[in-house]
């Protein structure tokens, strides 16, 4: 198949259109963040760096660190951004951008997403290192897709709706993690369970300011719910995208975060930099 112009979008130096980059730029280990200073904070860790570059809210650095090549790129907040650059980096390296057709050799990437969350199990201190084992989806980007979800996977997910009142005309979905890279990032430091990816960051995680929220009590009931040995651990923006689309297109992909904020216990963390440091270079070092 030859993809068109408008199907799969270059700029006019033939990099795809957001990202901004070509497949040269970019490493087969790579670590997705929100926040374009954490960019910087991880390329500080390098041992050199080959490649920079930025384009709208996407910034990438390319380089070495303890002889392994990574990349680190900067998606902004949100699932629609994850779509985004989930098939764009597809695209770099599983097609020929020249002759826009797939290529012959199917690259499978490593991507783990290091991000902040809230905790929503009240024993769970904040400046956790919060693992995913699932990503159980309030956003709809996933249903856009030929996607099929495992027995597992539907299971867990109709486990959730039966325990959890959310609004009836949300269809959430669940995928899994990576295995390969759970099993890279799990140690004693890290709490591993289920992640809870929010289409908004206030009234989809149960805050409320001026504008009352449709559904009470979802927080308590996402905190309560308990499925065998799984349970919920925390709320964030961009997983359930990066775990769906990002399976399905045959890569690796998973999340840890770093607690910052308790939201049972209503605590928020004072100051996380050195800790986010420090999660930074756990992930480097196990990546």
């Amino acid at each position: 198949m030859q993809y068109p112009p408008t199907e799969l979008v270059l700029d006019k130096n033939g990099n795809v259109y957001h990202l901004g980059f070509s497949p040269e730029n970019i490493a087969n280990k790579i670590i997705l963040v929100g926040d374009q200073n954490r960019v910087h904070l991880a390329a500080s860790l390098f041992d050199s760096i080959e490649h920079s570059s930025q384009h709208r809210e996407f910034v990438c650095k390319t380089g070495i660190y303890q002889g392994k090549r990574i990349s680190v790129l900067s998606t902004g907040i949100g699932t629609d951004n994850i779509d985004i650059t989930i098939s764009e980096l597809d695209a770099l390296v599983n097609i020929n951008l020249k002759n826009r057709t797939d290529k012959q050799d199917f690259t499978a990437l490593d991507i783990i997403r290091i991000g902040t969350c809230g905790i929503l199990q009240p024993e769970v201190p904040i400046h956790s290192y919060i693992l995913s084992t699932y990503a159980f989806g309030l956003d709809n980007i996933a249903h856009f897709y030929d996607i099929t979800f495992t027995e597992e996977e539907e299971r867990l997910k109709n486990d959730i709706l039966f325990q959890v009142d959310l609004p009836k005309l949300i269809k959430p979905y669940l995928a899994k993690t990576s295995q390969i890279l759970k099993d890279k990032m799990s140690s004693d430091q890290t709490i591993n369970g289920i992640t809870v990816t929010s289409s908004g960051f206030y009234g989809p995680q149960g805050r409320q300011l001026r504008l009352k929220n449709k559904v009470s009590k979802i927080n308590e009931q996402l905190t309560a719910f308990r499925s065998g040995h799984h349970r919920i651990v925390n709320f964030e923006m961009e997983s359930s995208a990066l775990f769906a689309v990002g399976k399905a297109l045959g890569h690796n992909c998973a999340t840890i975060c770093l607690g910052i904020a308790n939201r049972p216990k209503e605590e928020f963390s004072a100051g996380y930099n050195d800790e986010m440091i420090k999660l930074i270079k756990y992930v480097l070092g196990r990546i």
